[in-house]
């Protein structure tokens, strides 16, 4: 099974460029993240036309995930339990809890597509929020994953941290800045202490970056960071058999500011040893 994630920073902009990815490469699940569109308003005839299911969150044109698939998709989620919404003052009768993750069983595979929070600014109230928010992420994998050890879990899309300083083209740029810190890091770790792997980074080291920004010609200076992932529970990260990442898809007119990571994971047998 072909699993890839990609922030396609405006799926109404970038459609066709989804569906010719999707081909290209036979992707059998597609992970999305900042779709920018409601759910009515997402492009999603233009993927069910090439085979696939598709499960939208979405409430403004904010944020925003997808999970589209061709090898089925059951028990959709719109968010995980407990999580956390966003509020500027702090109050908690006034967060909102934001289009940010969505999960659908794929193939027996339960895939979550994640657009964790930016964080904006260390002082900012959206960093806390960002931080609790990935912790109670953490504690919800675990609980998951102590009751069902067996559990073909994926975690994957735009965590907006780079976990390792060489994840990040300067690392003296980021001094005071956000993506880097160690709270961030640490509940990142969190995710992986809770029985998930980081299964793209030993795959891809000739490719080190997933994001190149917009401005001051990041990319073709090659001024990158990491921060997209799949993470996998421990028995699915054994089944992975490759794992890339699409840069190509980064360049050219049009292109999302991310580019695509692809992971295969060897679940033909599935049925027989679920």
């Amino acid at each position: 099974m072909r699993i890839a994630t990609w922030n396609v920073n405006s799926a109404r902009t970038r459609a066709d460029r989804m569906a010719e990815f999707l081909t290209r490469h036979d992707v059998d699940v597609l992970a999305v993240q900042e779709t920018k569109c409601t759910d009515e308003n997402f492009p999603a005839e233009r993927f069910e036309d090439l085979g696939y299911e598709v499960a939208h969150v979405g409430y403004n044109q904010w944020n925003g995930v997808a999970v589209l698939s061709r090898v089925g998709l059951e028990d959709v989620a719109d968010h995980f339990d407990g999580q956390p919404g966003f509020t500027k003052t702090g109050g908690i009768d006034e967060e909102r809890v934001e289009a940010r993750a969505v999960a659908a069983t794929c193939g027996g595979v339960r895939v979550w597509s994640l657009y964790v929070p930016n964080g904006r600014a260390i002082a900012d109230p959206h960093y806390q929020y960002k931080v609790r928010w990935l912790w109670r992420l953490r504690d919800v994998v675990k609980q998951e994953l102590d009751a069902h050890p067996e559990a073909r879990l994926a975690l994957m899309g735009d965590f907006n941290i780079a976990p390792q300083d060489h994840d990040v083209w300067d690392r003296a740029f980021f001094e005071g800045r956000t993506h880097v810190t160690e709270p961030e890091r640490a509940a990142f770790e969190g995710l992986c202490e809770a029985g998930l792997e980081e299964v793209t980074r030993a795959r891809t080291g000739d490719t080190p970056y997933t994001y190149w920004d917009y401005t001051a010609g990041r990319f073709p200076r090659n001024e990158g960071m990491r921060i997209d992932f799949q993470l996998a529970s421990a028995p699915l990260a054994e089944r992975v058999t490759g794992a890339f990442i699409d840069v190509d898809e980064r360049s050219g007119k049009g292109a999302s500011d991310h580019a695509p990571v692809v992971v295969d994971y060897d679940v033909a047998d599935f049925d027989a040893v679920r």
